[in-house]
């Protein structure tokens, strides 16, 4: 046996520090789809503490120099608003692109748990690059290190475990290009996509080490789309074929896939009415013949009615969210039957449905096309219209009443705020929402236009992403007037990220709610028998309770203050050349209008799962209790096979 070794083969390297690595190699990542393709880092969200300003802040800038453009960084003011920014960043890009986020170690990493756990419950992605302690454990404990007696390498960053699509620690630079490659790999994955986070411990970020220069090499990750199974595809036909009275349950899923046209024609086509998800309004205009509009706990009484007659459910792009379902309440026909049609797994097989894993796009085409001739009968059309439009004047009457300022006091209304909104907007442009009541009100009654016009976060629901998420689909999307739609206390959880909106000359509307309190949580606490308890701004009164007067807070001032222009409202002339003037101004404007909370939206007639004290000595919340069991009765989990039996000869 020879001694005798191969000289190694001869490779280019080139000597970078972690974070010089890191941002060139983020800098080098494309995405494509259809032909098209984009960046997938548009660039790098940050604060710079005494983790990372030396390691990835020192790349960054070294980046800004010798790449002007390559990874261009913005500084935010919160943590956590800056992911939500990136997350609805990608989610106007429908996945296809979106940021990295950096920050110190300790609570500025912390403080991004929140925003991994709503892009990943959403299913959108974003890259999180928090630092951490030392790898070397040189000068151990550390400032902001937690020191565990039972674990030497447990750090807070760990907390990003079960929130993230993907987790990593760089503790050797030998391990960045694997953990790099497998980070891009889920943020392209449109079933597997959601936040990945790589911790970076600030000795390691400041390491050199002689990369292969292939590391640098443009790469483009393919985003495919899956095709149907024939012989899913058939077993979906058949169930189809056999729905007397079907439903089209319309997600998000919809419009990341870009299936709103083949959606669009397998509606008329097959004439099954749609109604839509939170994440899937948009699916179809809302004038369009067989929409529906919002379904579940915050939908419409058309979409609610066809649920609870529907003997086929076929969902498209759903994870069938508790609101969407009505938690488990919406869909009545005891031989009810669903198909599914997802690109993941996980959602494919809820409900017992008929498995059809694929892009949204890719089976409603072939749907369309193995369904040719085979239509609902006219009766079904005709019920699906008549629901339509029925629900369309109770929105009308809402937005528009006959007594304008329908409040106490000529306040007005939130259904009239919205209506105004909606009618100052163009068709193009976006309402931005996530916390409280206006979620569940824009849901109802916000007369979508354009697939990409209404953009509410509600899988996580977060109080505080409104402004932050603004500015990320304004960012994304700079040809359309973005409009944030926001209460006063998800507003008082995050508003200073009006000062990134400023930075960066990047225009919004924000309307600016004032009704002193918790109107979504408020209205639940008055229908669960607690009395609205804890959800008023008020001092406190002689019984030590927080029901004395209004809190004097002044929102507008405190919005004047972050430096954008504000304007006061009082009724709906002056709300509404306040919307116009915003909308014709190119800076970011708040517009404040105070609103009467105790004047709900129209009813869904619907119901959503929120447990009721099973025993108390108040008589609210015995009523309440005696409603909530009803409800419970109706409740159940499908789980009848959708296939009918077949006989084995």
């Amino acid at each position: 046996m020879s001694d005798h070794f191969p000289p190694p083969a001869a490779e280019e390297t080139v000597r970078l520090t972690v974070s010089q690595a890191v941002v060139r190699f983020l800098a080098q990542q494309h995405t494509e789809r259809d032909g098209q393709r984009q960046r997938l880092f548009a660039g790098c969200f940050g604060i710079f503490g005494h983790g990372n300003v030396a390691g990835l802040g020192q790349a960054l800038l070294q980046a800004e120099v010798d790449e002007p453009g390559a990874l261009p960084y913005v500084l935010g003011r919160n943590e956590q608003a800056v992911v939500h920014t990136a997350v609805a960043y990608a989610r106007a890009r429908d996945r296809l692109q979106t940021w990295a986020v950096s920050t110190s170690v300790g609570p500025g990493a912390t403080n991004m748990v929140t925003g991994a756990a709503l892009a990943t419950i959403n299913r959108l992605p974003v890259l999180l690059l928090p630092a951490d302690t030392f790898a070397t454990r040189s000068a151990s404990p550390l400032l902001q290190e937690l020191e565990r007696p039972d674990s030497g390498d447990v750090t807070v960053n760990d907390a990003f475990r079960p929130v993230s699509r993907y987790f990593d620690r760089i503790w050797r630079p030998e391990q960045l290009p694997a953990a790099l490659l497998a980070a891009v790999r889920v943020l392209t994955d449109p079933a597997e996509t959601g936040a990945v986070t790589l911790c970076l411990p600030q000795d390691v970020q400041a390491e050199a080490f002689d990369w292969p220069v292939a590391l640098f090499a443009e790469r483009t990750w393919h985003v495919g789309r899956p095709l149907p199974e024939p012989a899913a595809l058939a077993r979906a036909v058949e169930v189809i074929r056999s729905a007397r009275r079907p439903l089209v349950v319309a997600g998000g899923g919809v419009v990341y896939s870009g299936a709103t046209d083949a959606l669009d024609a397998f509606a008329r086509a097959t004439g099954i009415p749609v109604g839509q998800t939170q994440a899937g309004k948009g699916a179809l205009p809302y004038d369009h013949p067989q929409s529906v509009g919002a379904i579940g706990s915050t939908g419409t009484t058309a979409a609610n009615a066809l649920a609870r007659d529907a003997d086929v459910v076929i969902g498209i792009g759903t994870r069938y969210q508790d609101f969407t379902t009505a938690s488990r309440t919406a869909f009545n026909d005891p031989g009810v039957r669903f198909v599914n049609v997802n690109v993941a797994a996980l959602d494919t097989v809820k409900n017992a449905g008929v498995v059809v894993q694929a892009d949204a796009r890719e089976a409603l085409t072939a749907l369309t096309a193995a369904l040719a001739g085979w239509s609902v009968d006219d009766g079904h059309r005709a019920r699906t219209a008549e629901l339509a439009a029925e629900w369309d004047r109770i929105v009308e009457a809402a937005y528009h009443p006959a007594t304008p300022g329908a409040g106490e006091g000529g306040r007005l209304t939130q259904n009239e705020v919205i209506g105004l909104v909606n009618d100052v907007s163009a068709p193009r442009d976006v309402v931005v929402c996530a916390a409280g009541s206006m979620p569940g009100d824009l849901h109802k009654m916000w007369r979508t236009r354009d697939p990409k016009g209404y953009h509410v976060e509600y899988g996580y629901s977060c109080m505080g992403y409104e402004v932050a998420g603004g500015i990320g689909v304004a960012m994304a999307s700079p040809d359309r007037d973005v409009f944030v739609m926001v209460g006063d206390g998800s507003y008082l959880m995050m508003a200073t990220e009006l000062v990134t909106a400023v930075q960066e000359g990047v225009k919004v509307v924000v309307v600016l709610v004032q009704n002193h309190g918790f109107a979504s949580i408020g209205a639940l606490s008055e229908q669960l028998g607690s009395q609205r308890f804890g959800t008023r701004y008020r001092y406190r009164d002689a019984r030590g309770r927080l029901e004395g007067d209004v809190l004097p807070v002044d929102l507008a001032a405190n919005a004047a203050s972050l430096g954008v222009d504000v304007l006061v409202a009082q009724d709906g002339p002056s709300l509404e050349a306040a919307l116009r003037k915003a909308k014709a101004a190119d800076r970011t404007t708040v517009v404040h209008v105070e609103t009467d909370p105790l004047v709900d939206a129209p009813s869904s007639g619907s119901w959503w799962d929120v447990p009721v004290g099973e025993v108390s000595t108040l008589r609210s919340t015995q009523e309440a209790r005696a409603v909530y069991d009803r409800w419970k009765a109706v409740q159940r989990t499908p789980l009848a096979p959708s296939e009918r039996p077949t006989t084995e000869s």
